[in-house]
């Protein structure tokens, strides 16, 4: 396997900002399937089409659950990984409580990932747990959320939504989504099943190569084409 594909094969293509169409779902799946990326990660309603789209291609379906906000109940979380999975997705990514992360109510967030992680399992899927590191801001809370996936066996931890705007004094909205420093506290603070995952703001190879370097093995990204036609470039057959 060449280093372009290799790199291609840390990526998620990402699918989901709410003003996208059928029609760009189709486009979208079709840039997957050509740089054949490890998955596209989709909205819930969308895996039947994506598994339509790419049955000729080795690109697998993701999806979203309780995104991007996190705060469905934990039996419509559970319901709609259920069906996610049922209608062919392969690979689940969820949102936690993100109010309950911060009020320190572990035993709920334990039990959130858990049952996510033991439904999704039960139907051949994995779990990538998002934990919104522009609003889950404590190192504390980042390695305790990293601990409890580790416990209950979830496959997965994740920055970002991609959505996680923050609201500044002047009213204005910014995003930072993964940093490197986060990345490598998950990576520190994980167990060796445990794998990182980086979404938000890599939009460059060299944003790619960082993350990797730092312990992701995938990384969600809309940047795709860009991204790997530079590293065609730069890195031709290696």
């Amino acid at each position: 396997m060449s280093t372009v594909e290799r790199l291609a094969k840390m990526i998620d293509h990402s699918i989901l900002h709410p003003t996208m169409t059928d029609y760009d779902l189709e486009h979208e799946c079709a840039v997957a399937a050509k740089y054949n990326v490890a998955s596209v990660c989709v909205k819930p309603y969308a895996v039947k089409l994506a598994k339509q789209f790419l049955k000729d291609s080795e690109v697998l379906i993701g999806c979203v659950i309780g995104f991007p906000a996190g705060n469905s109940a934990i039996s419509v979380k559970v319901f709609e990984a259920e069906t996610a999975c049922k209608d062919g997705a392969v690979e689940i990514d969820m949102v936690v409580n993100i109010g309950k992360v911060l009020q320190g109510d572990w035993d709920y967030i334990e039990q959130e990932i858990d049952l996510v992680t033991q439904a999704c399992h039960k139907l051949g899927a994995i779990v990538k747990v998002i934990f919104e590191t522009d609003y889950v801001v404590k190192k504390q809370d980042i390695i305790k959320l990293c601990q409890l996936c580790t416990k209950v066996g979830a496959d997965y931890v994740k920055t970002s939504s991609g959505f996680g705007f923050v609201k500044g004094v002047d009213g204005r909205y910014s995003y930072m989504g993964a940093t490197i420093e986060n990345l490598k506290l998950m990576r520190e603070s994980s167990g060796p099943c445990v794998k990182i995952k980086a979404a938000g703001g890599v939009r460059t190879l060299d944003g790619l190569l960082a993350v990797r370097e730092a312990g992701c093995t995938r990384c969600g990204a809309t940047a795709t084409v860009a991204i790997l036609e530079e590293a065609k470039i730069r890195f031709g057959d290696k």
